[in-house]
C-alpha cells in the first residue's frame, strides 16, 4: 500500500523507504556508533548485496532518525515483506538477508531505546502486526534494549530456534585458545600435516588490506571456492553473475575503511585456502571459506584457520570472532569454543491482536515442516 492509503480499520500504512534511499554517509556514522557489531550490515557490504546479490534486491527500510542536534540516524535495519521472504500472505516484515547469517540491528549506542522505539512504530505503521528478525545475536546489548522497549509496552519477544554456533574469545592467548580447543595431539598431527605440506613450498599465510591487495586476493578466493564442493553443487559466488558482482564491489569497498580482510595460505606459489573476513567495531566476521581440494590431506581449511585464531588474537582492536557458521560446524567448532546464541526473534508490533498469534503458529508450523523435511534427506543421503 502507498504512503497514506486507508485501512478498513481506519489507521494509515505508511510506505517503507527503499534501502538505497538511506544516505550511505550517515549509515557510516551509523555504524561507527553502533550498540553492537554486525559487518552484514555495513552500508558498502549491504548496498552491494542490495544491488545485484540474486534474490536479495529491491529491500526496504526501517529508519530511525533523531532531530536533535541535528538530522542524524540512529537505527536502521533493511526488511522486506513476510510474503517476498516466506510466500506467507500474512501482514509482517522480516529482516532482509544480507547474505551473512547475522541480521542484528545497527542501533545508536546513545540512544539505542529511542532509535529501537522508532523502528517498531515505523513497521507498525507500514501495517505489519510481527516483525520477525532472523538470526539475532541474543547475548548483545541490542537484544537487551529489544527486550526493555517490549516490557515498556508489556509486550515480549519470542524466540524461534536458539542455536549456538562457534565464536572467538580474541582476548585469549591463541595457543591457549587451539590448546584447550583441539588439544596437544590433534595440534601435533597438523603440525606433521603442515610440514609435509611444506614439501610443496613454503607455506606462507598472509593478510590482503588494502582494496588494491583485497581485489586481487577475492579473484584467488573466487576460484578456490568455484573448484571445491561449492562448485560442484553451483552455489559458488563466482557461478552467479549477480552475487559476483556483489562481492566484487563489496570487498573493496569495506576494505577503504579497513573492514574486510582476505586471508590466504600458499604453499609456494600455489594459494590452497583463502578465506574473507569482514571486520566492525572490535569484532570479526568469518564469511566463506575456499580450499584447493588437491592438498585435502593436509586440512588447509583447519590450518588456514589456525593462522587465523592466531591473527585475530594478536589484534588489539578485536576482542571476539563470529564464525557466522552454522551450528555443529565439523572444521570450525573444535577449534572456536566459545559459543554464539542466536535465534529468529518474533517480535510483537500490536498487543492482544489475533493476528500476532496466527503469524507465530504459521511460523512454527512452517519450520517444523522444514525440520521434517531434513530429518528426511539425511536419511535418504544416509
Amino acid at each position: 500500500m502507498g504512503r497514506g492509503a486507508s485501512r478498513a480499520d481506519g489507521e494509515r500504512r505508511d510506505a517503507l523507504p527503499l534501502l538505497t534511499t538511506i544516505a550511505a554517509d550517515a549509515w557510516r556514522r551509523l555504524a561507527t556508533r553502533a550498540i553492537e557489531p554486525n559487518g552484514y550490515y555495513l552500508p558498502d557490504w549491504e548496498l552491494a548485496v542490495n544491488a545485484s546479490a540474486t534474490g536479495r534486491t529491491g529491500v526496504s527500510a526501517l529508519a530511525a532518525w533523531s532531530a536533535s542536534p541535528s538530522p542524524r540516524l540512529i537505527g536502521l535495519l533493511p526488511v522486506i515483506s513476510g510474503w517476498r521472504a516466506f510466500r506467507l500472505p500474512l501482514p509482517f516484515l522480516v529482516s532482509a538477508s544480507p547474505y551473512g547469517t547475522l541480521t542484528t540491528p545497527l542501533l545508536e549506542r546513545n540512544d539505542a531505546p529511542e532509535a529501537l522505539t522508532a523502528l517498531l512504530d515505523q513497521a507498525r505503521r507500514a501495517g505489519a502486526h510481527t516483525l520477525l528478525l532472523r538470526d539475532m545475536a541474543l547475548d548483545g546489548a541490542a537484544m537487551a534494549t529489544l527486550t526493555a522497549v517490549l516490557a515498556s509496552r508489556g509486550l515480549a519477544p519470542c524466540l524461534l530456534q536458539p542455536r549456538r554456533r562457534a565464536s572467538l574469545d580474541a582476548t585469549r592467548d591463541a595457543d591457549e585458545v587451539l590448546h584447550d580447543g583441539l588439544g596437544a595431539k590433534k595440534l601435533k598431527e597438523l603440525r606433521r600435516q603442515r610440514h609435509r605440506l611444506a614439501e610443496h613450498g613454503d607455506v606462507v599465510f598472509t593478510v590482503a588490506r588494502s582494496p588494491a591487495e583485497v581485489a586481487a586476493a577475492l579473484e584467488i578466493f573466487l576460484v578456490l571456492e568455484a573448484g571445491g564442493w561449492k562448485g560442484k553443487r553451483g552455489t559458488a559466488l563466482s557461478q552467479d553473475t549477480g552475487d559476483a558482482a556483489f562481492i566484487r564491489r563489496a570487498v573493496p569497498g569495506l576494505a577503504e575503511a579497513a573492514q574486510c580482510e582476505i586471508i590466504t595460505l600458499h604453499a609456494g606459489r600455489t594459494p590452497i585456502a583463502a578465506g574473507i573476513v569482514l571486520r566492525h567495531l572490535d569484532r570479526a566476521f568469518y564469511f566463506k571459506i575456499g580450499i584447493d581440494e588437491r592438498f585435502a590431506k593436509f586440512s588447509p581449511g583447519v590450518q588456514l584457520t589456525l593462522d587465523l585464531t592466531r591473527h585475530l588474537c594478536a589484534d588489539p582492536g578485536i576482542r571476539s570472532a563470529d564464525s557466522t557458521a552454522a551450528p555443529g560446524h565439523p572444521m570450525i567448532d573444535p577449534i572456536w569454543r566459545g559459543r554464539l546464541t542466536i535465534s529468529d526473534v518474533l517480535i510483537p508490533l500490536r498487543s492482544g491482536h489475533p493476528a500476532v498469534a496466527m503469524i507465530h503458529a504459521v511460523l512454527r508450523l512452517r519450520q517444523s515442516a522444514i525440520d521434517g523435511l531434513r530429518r528426511v534427506a539425511q536419511k535418504l543421503r544416509g
